[in-house]
């Protein structure tokens, strides 16, 4: 009886938040999406801030994620976490590097903070290639 209490308790919780948090509740909320794939669900993630990075840089990223971690490029995926692939603050700061100096761009350090999957990466990047298109 309890567990049933604290169960619908914690619902009830989460609904309060995501309506309170308005549109951005499918962002802040990811267990809205129940059933839904991962890949689908950082699909609309990214579609709801406007950046979704083409294939080809995806794939890009990955091979150069999987050289600097010296890992097989069929471990890493676009959901990969680098901190889940044994990335380090210096491997991530040289995987920065790399990307900067292969898509010729510039990654602001706050940019670089935002990273913490390969998919955000590939986002990143196409957001400042476009920056620096439109420039």
């Amino acid at each position: 009886m309890v567990s049933s209490t604290l169960s619908t308790s914690v619902a009830s919780t989460f609904r309060a938040q995501f309506l309170a948090a308005g549109s951005h509740g499918l962002r802040s909320a990811p267990f809205v999406h129940v059933g839904t794939p991962v890949s689908r669900r950082l699909r609309i993630c990214c579609e709801a801030t406007g950046v979704v990075a083409k294939p080809e840089t995806v794939r890009k990223v990955i091979a150069i994620v999987a050289k600097q971690l010296a890992t097989a490029a069929d471990k890493v995926n676009a959901e990969a976490k680098f901190g889940d692939l044994g990335a380090d603050s210096l491997d991530q700061v040289e995987i920065v590097m790399a990307l900067e100096e292969e898509f010729d761009i510039n990654i602001e350090d706050s940019g670089a903070e935002s990273i913490l999957t390969v998919q955000d990466a590939a986002n990143l990047i196409e957001k400042a290639a476009a920056a620096k298109a439109s420039a």
